[in-house]
């Protein structure tokens, strides 16, 4: 689908020198002389690399659609991770560093979703909560519990991260993924 290059938004995948780029900032330029164009930041979806390009109100860029479906991870062998269409039973074998940091969130029979353009995936996300299991942090301390202090605590897949001071070893709690932040006490 052909759209103008002033109507690019943050978020939208654009097809542009041969290549696919989300785009990351944008801002609307009128100057005194000449007409208004956008500036816009785009990432390379493959290789992650950036590029800053005007678009003018004359010029028409091709938007691209990306298919999303959701895979059940079967297992983790090396740096590779074997997934499943549960609709399909169809597998696909993916590299780990498509994960970026939130893989270390990564559990056998975790539901993912892919993201793939043209048959080709480009990024897989996790759930927004995971539950994990706290293995090392410091012991509750009677009367510490009325300040919002936080307490530094290890996770069984080795993240350190900060828990509220009644949370103690073997206790499962709820994982932000993305920001890698406390939620809440697990309900199991």
């Amino acid at each position: 689908m052909k759209i103008q290059g002033v109507d690019i938004r943050v978020g939208n995948l654009i097809a542009h020198k041969g290549r696919v780029w989300v785009a990351t900032k944008i801002q609307h330029v009128q100057p005194g002389k000449g007409g208004a164009y956008m500036q816009v930041e785009l990432r390379d979806i493959r290789g992650g690399t950036k590029l800053n390009e005007r678009f003018r109100s004359s010029e028409t860029v091709e938007r691209v659609r990306l298919d999303e479906r959701v895979y059940q991870l079967l297992y983790a062998e090396g740096e590779s991770l074997t997934l499943m269409d549960t609709k399909t039973f169809e597998q696909l074998t993916l590299d780990r560093e498509m994960m970026g940091e939130a893989g270390v969130f990564l559990q056998e029979g975790m539901m993912v979703t892919v993201t793939s353009h043209e048959g080709t995936p480009v990024s897989v996300r996790l759930p927004e909560q995971v539950a994990v299991a706290v293995v090392e942090t410091e012991p509750v301390v009677k009367g510490q519990t009325a300040a919002s202090s936080y307490k530094p605590a290890v996770l069984e897949n080795g993240v350190r991260i900060m828990v509220p001071p009644h949370i103690e070893t073997g206790v499962r709690i709820l994982i932000n993924t993305a920001e890698r932040t406390y939620v809440e006490r697990a309900r199991d």
